[in-house]
């Protein structure tokens, strides 16, 4: 018994030396809190819209310093005129695997005017603005930070927050006395809010870079809206275009020639209103076809999610919502949504007239399977179906005079969906390790809702990638009054702090 007593004390030490416990860095969160949220408010304080070049370069100096104190290789990535890459390489003691941490530092553009404050003046709430939360003192060296607090501004909850939880980890890690157990690159990008539309000319001009990556870890979205952690093993892709219909050459007065004169704003509700049923599925003739079936793995992962509508539709004011199935049943299917409708005004600014054009945006998610042309050719047919003429230009008169309705198609850059196996032996080891930060409440999920270009990593470079996200589901990603809460923060250094030292 002595013997059996030693030899799991041993291992068990062991083991307990090459993966730290998740305590020793619960224990830096406490001692360092304030000081790793006045970091973050520096981050934070610098405006990171793609198109702002000279803000966006002050992010990737900011960032190029931040790793280069923290004994990371640094190099800016450049191509003329767009947003750099910050590229960092940290190898680790003997160690057989390179794991990649692809963070975003852009952010979504504001509208001033919809924030409770300036968006680049962070400010902290003791709890939600939707919950009466007032703002608060930052606090000071040695205070304890209560977890609900939230801080305010732009790229909190996306995507700045993985970098902070990053360089905390790595801080804790040299402090600590610890010994990263992978290489680490650091990809950190600045333009994936306009669509990274450079990204695949910079993975081909910097590919040596990255040869040596096992696995992709894509630190961005929220965790799941029970707050219990989740690793997502896939993202939907996108595409999209805008669809404007005519009328006459010029705007009509509605009495001279209403109930004569075709109506766009009529027109394109039709025409929308026959691409989907009352359900809110779309009926667009092989819309579904191609979608990618799941593995009996990523089933079983799927029926382990908690059944969340019934909250969720009470915390967002929903009676109902479409389709009969759950929210991450829906997910695994292509979406049509429109994102903006346009014909004359409203308010105090409509005029009795008949507007001579009416223009849509529509968005489509795509999921494993689809292809992003082919789907939008499948709403060119639809929309032929329905009597239009499509044209790429604005009609000309002998155009007009040849077709009863015309529609034209403005197409955007789309890009396909992603998905990585949940039994890759490199993703399997994060899940282990993840595991000790959160527990059995940890949940898998073949995809997420939102949309990366994961697929440049899966498909093009042929590696495995995973989503590793950090914040709340309610951190207002994209919105006015962008969030994160404290305890996401903290969860993210943990996370990060588990993942580089995680058993060889």
């Amino acid at each position: 018994m002595r013997i059996v007593i030693l030899v799991f004390v041993t291992f068990f030490f062991g083991q307990l030396k090459a993966q730290p416990a998740i305590k020793i860095f619960e224990n830096y969160l406490s001692a360092h809190g304030p000081q790793i949220v006045s970091d973050y408010v520096t981050l934070l304080s610098i405006p990171n819209v793609a198109n702002d070049l000279v803000n966006i370069n002050r992010n990737a100096d900011y960032l190029v310093n931040q790793l280069n104190q923290r004994g990371v290789e640094t190099q800016l990535l450049t191509i003329d005129g767009v947003p750099p890459i910050v590229y960092g390489y940290l190898p680790g003691k003997n160690a057989k695997r390179t794991i990649a941490l692809y963070v975003h530092y852009d952010g979504q553009p504001v509208d001033k005017t919809r924030w409770a404050h300036d968006p680049w003046d962070p400010k902290l709430y003791d709890k939600a603005m939707v919950d009466g939360g007032q703002p608060i003192p930052f606090p000071v060296s040695g205070t304890l930070i209560d977890p609900e607090n939230r801080i305010y501004a732009r790229s909190t909850g996306d995507d700045k927050a993985p970098i902070i939880s990053i360089l905390a980890a790595l801080d804790a890690i040299k402090e600590q006395g610890l010994t990263l157990t992978s290489n680490f690159v650091f990809f950190f990008e600045g333009q994936e809010e306009a669509g990274s539309p450079q990204l695949r000319t910079y993975l081909e001009k910097y590919s040596t870079l990255l040869d040596q990556v096992d696995l992709w870890m894509f630190c961005d979205g929220p965790v799941h809206q029970s707050r219990r952690p989740q690793l997502v093993f896939g993202v939907r892709g996108v595409t999209g275009f805008e669809v404007t219909v005519y009328g006459s050459n010029r705007s009509l007065h509605s009495g001279h020639y209403g109930n004569w004169a075709p109506v766009p704003g009529q027109m394109i509700s039709t025409l929308i209103a026959s691409m989907k049923d009352a359900n809110g599925n779309v009926i667009i003739k092989g819309f579904y076809d191609d979608v990618a079936p799941l593995s009996t793995y990523e089933i079983e992962a799927m029926a382990n999610i908690p059944q969340i509508d019934v909250e969720l539709r009470r915390e967002l004011g929903l009676n109902d919502t479409e389709g009969t199935e759950s929210l991450y049943e829906r997910l695994l299917y292509p979406s049509l949504t429109i994102k903006g409708l346009s014909s004359g005004n409203v308010g105090a600014q409509a005029a009795n007239v008949i507007p001579d054009i009416a223009t849509a945006a529509i968005g489509v998610r795509l999921v494993k399977g689809n292809d992003p042309e082919k789907m939008v050719d499948l709403v060119e047919r639809h929309i032929e179906s329905q009597g239009y003429h499509i044209v790429r230009n604005d009609p000309d008169q002998a155009t007009r005079l040849a077709y009863p309705k015309i529609a034209k198609i403005t197409r955007e850059e789309g890009y396909p969906a992603a998905r990585t196996s949940m039994t890759n032996p490199f993703a399997q080891q994060v899940v282990a390790r993840v595991k000790d930060v959160a527990g059995q409440d940890l949940i898998l999920l073949p995809t997420l809702g939102g949309s990366l270009p994961l697929y440049l990593f899966t498909d093009v470079l042929k590696k495995p990638a995973i989503v590793v996200p950090i914040a709340n589901h309610d951190n207002n990603q994209h919105a006015a009054n962008e969030n994160i809460r404290i305890e996401n923060l903290w969860y993210g250094v943990k996370l990060m702090g588990a993942i580089m030292t995680m058993n060889p």
